[in-house]
């Protein structure tokens, strides 16, 4: 019997070490470091990274992540704050939000201008607040850039963490995911997006 349980961020390894859960869903990038202490089945998801700025903000109209100016931020833990943020030039980015939530309102606030995330908790977000716009660079000159594609499909891979050795969970979940397709995996997200509780 399936039973779902919300943990923070930072303390999915641990629920995994711990057997508190057998699984992690949680839009966690598939990276080499991350993979050190736990075992990833996937992906499930391929992330689009995008900036989500105010209506009223000059930002709103900013065709490339040089156009975007003032202070930023994004959850802590993830390839938007460690990777992508610094290749802002002149970017004032400000200390990591610990939650989803807590990123999306520091942007209402006006702590910040603007924020990084991926699509869908932009999506998430926008959805429930008309003040939201979601920028979206990706395929042009001024989207974020890795170093190589292997880089890019680290970080843009999400797939499921399982604690290091459950081979039988690992395999069952690989073998599941094997039969699905990348539309079939950005309408199950539209669908947990349409659910999402207000972020």
């Amino acid at each position: 019997e399936l039973e779902v349980m919300a943990l923070e961020w930072g303390g999915l390894t641990a629920g995994l070490q711990s057997g508190t859960i057998d699984v992690a869903i949680a839009g966690q990038s598939m990276t080499a470091e991350r993979m050190a202490e736990v075992d990833m089945a996937g992906p499930y998801y391929y992330a689009t990274i995008v900036c989500v700025t105010t209506a009223d903000s000059p930002n709103a109209s900013a065709a490339s992540i040089q156009d975007l100016t003032g202070a930023c931020t994004a959850q802590s833990g993830t390839i938007w704050y460690d990777t992508c943020l610094p290749q802002i030039e002149g970017a004032e980015i400000q200390s990591p939000a610990d939650t989803a939530p807590a990123m999306v309102m520091a942007l209402q606030s006006g702590t910040v201008d603007f924020i990084c995330t991926d699509l869908p908790t932009a999506s998430a977000a926008a959805a429930k607040n008309d003040d939201l716009v979601i920028l979206n660079f990706e395929g042009t000159d001024g989207d974020f850039q890795f170093a190589t594609e292997e880089e890019r499909a680290e970080n843009v891979n999400i797939g499921m963490s399982v604690v290091k050795g459950n081979t039988s969970l690992l395999d069952a979940l690989n073998s599941y995911l094997s039969t699905m397709t990348a539309d079939d995996f950005n309408a199950l997200m539209d669908e947990a997006i349409a659910v999402q509780p207000e972020i």
